[in-house]
C-alpha cells in the first residue's frame, strides 16, 4: 500500500508539472482566464478543478483499460480512426511548437531575469532534459518531485503575504456574464489536451487502476489549490488585467525577498513542461519511426532549438486558437465517452 501511494504522489506531481508553464508562474494567464471575474473567476476555478480531476483520472483508466501506449491510442478510441488520424498529427505539430516555445522562454528567463546569454540558457535546458530523459519515466517523476512542492510552497508563501482588504474586496466583485463558465471550460479543455500527451504512457507503466485514478484526482485537487492560491494573491492588485507579469508586481508590493523562489518556479515550470512534452512524443513516435527514443529525443531538441532561435509567435498565434477548439471537442467527448469495462481492479 505504501508503494501505491508513493505512486499516487509521483502520477500527481507530474501530472501538475505538465500543465503548469511559465504563463502559470507569471499570473498572466491566471488573470486571463479567471482573476479578472472576481468572485466568479474563483467559481470558474472550482469547475476547471472538477473537470481536472474527473477527467485527469478518467484519461488514465481509459488509457489502461484500452491498453493505449501513447495519446495516439486514446484519441483513435475517441476520435476514431479516421478524424483521430489528423488529430494525432495536429497535437504532434502543437507539442513540438510549445516545446520550442518553452526552450525559447528558458533563454528569455537566463537573459531579462539573470543578465546571462539566452543562448545558454537553451543550451543548458537541453543538456538537463536529456540527462533527465535518459531515466525515462523516472528521471521524469523525479524532477517533478522536486518542483512541484517548490511550487506550491511558493503559491502559499505569496497568498499568504499578500491577501489584505483589498484582495478580499476584489473577490467579492466582478461581472456576472456567462464569460467565466466559457473561460474556465476553454482553459481546462485546453489543459487536459496537453496533459494527454504524458498521461497516457504513465497509465501504462502503473500496474493498478486504483492508483492511476487517485494519481490523476491528486493532481487535479493540487492544481486547483495552486490556482485559489495564485488567484488569492493577484487579487490584491489593482488593475490587474493591465500588468504583463502580474505575479511580480505582487511580489514587489510584497515580499521581494522571494525574487529568486520566483526565478527557480518560472524555470522549474518551464522545465517540466520541456519534460512532459518530449515524454509524451517519444512515445508516440517510437511505435511510429524505427529510431531508438534516445536518439529521437535528441532530434526533438535539435530542431526546437533551431526553431527557438525564430519568432515562432506568428505560427504559434495560429496553431494556438485551433487546438483550443480542438480541446473542447476532446474535452466533450471524454465526457460522454464511457471507459470499457475492467476485467480486473486492484484495491488498496
Amino acid at each position: 500500500m505504501k508503494k501505491q501511494w508513493f505512486q499516487v504522489v509521483q502520477i500527481a506531481a507530474v501530472y501538475v508539472g505538465t500543465v503548469v508553464g511559465a504563463g502559470f508562474a507569471t499570473g498572466r494567464e491566471i488573470v486571463e482566464f479567471f482573476t479578472q471575474y472576481g468572485v466568479y473567476g474563483m467559481f470558474g476555478i472550482l469547475l476547471c478543478g472538477y473537470f481536472f480531476m474527473h477527467l485527469g483520472s478518467k484519461i488514465m483508466i481509459i488509457s489502461k483499460r484500452i491498453g493505449a501506449n501513447s495519446y495516439q491510442d486514446l484519441n483513435f478510441f475517441l476520435f476514431g480512426k479516421s478524424c483521430g488520424t489528423v488529430v494525432n498529427l495536429f497535437m504532434l505539430v502543437v507539442l513540438f511548437g510549445v516545446t520550442s516555445v518553452m526552450l525559447s522562454g528558458a533563454g528569455a528567463i537566463f537573459e531579462e531575469q539573470l543578465n546571462l546569454s539566452s543562448r545558454f540558457g537553451v543550451m543548458l535546458t537541453i543538456a538537463l532534459t536529456l540527462i533527465a530523459m535518459s531515466f525515462g519515466s523516472k528521471g521524469l517523476f523525479s524532477v517533478n518531485i522536486i518542483v512541484v512542492p517548490m511550487l506550491i510552497l511558493f503559491s502559499v508563501l505569496v497568498a499568504a503575504s499578500s491577501f489584505d482588504a483589498h484582495s478580499a474586496k476584489s473577490l467579492m466583485t466582478g461581472h456576472s456574464s456567462f464569460k467565466w463558465i466559457i473561460s474556465a471550460v476553454s482553459y481546462a479543455a485546453f489543459n487536459l489536451a496537453m496533459a494527454e500527451a504524458v498521461l497516457v504512457p504513465l497509465a501504462k507503466e502503473i500496474e493498478d487502476e486504483r492508483t492511476a485514478k487517485w494519481g490523476g484526482i491528486a493532481g487535479g485537487a493540487i492544481l486547483t489549490f495552486i490556482l485559489l492560491s495564485s488567484h488569492f494573491a493577484l487579487s490584491s492588485l489593482r488593475d490587474v488585467i493591465s500588468y504583463d507579469i502580474p505575479m511580480a508586481e505582487v511580489m514587489k508590493a510584497s515580499v521581494f525577498s522571494f525574487f529568486i523562489i520566483y526565478i527557480l518556479v518560472i524555470y522549474g515550470e518551464v522545465f517540466t513542461s520541456v519534460l512532459g512534452n518530449l515524454f509524451g512524443l517519444e512515445r508516440h513516435l517510437v511505435s511510429v519511426v524505427p529510431l531508438p527514443g534516445m536518439l529521437i529525443i535528441a532530434l526533438l531538441l535539435c530542431g526546437a532549438f533551431f526553431i527557438s532561435l525564430i519568432d515562432y509567435s506568428s505560427l504559434i498565434a495560429v496553431l494556438y486558437p485551433v487546438f483550443g477548439y480542438m480541446s473542447l471537442i476532446f474535452l466533450l467527448l471524454l465526457m460522454v465517452r464511457k471507459a470499457p469495462p475492467s476485467g480486473n481492479e486492484n484495491k488498496f
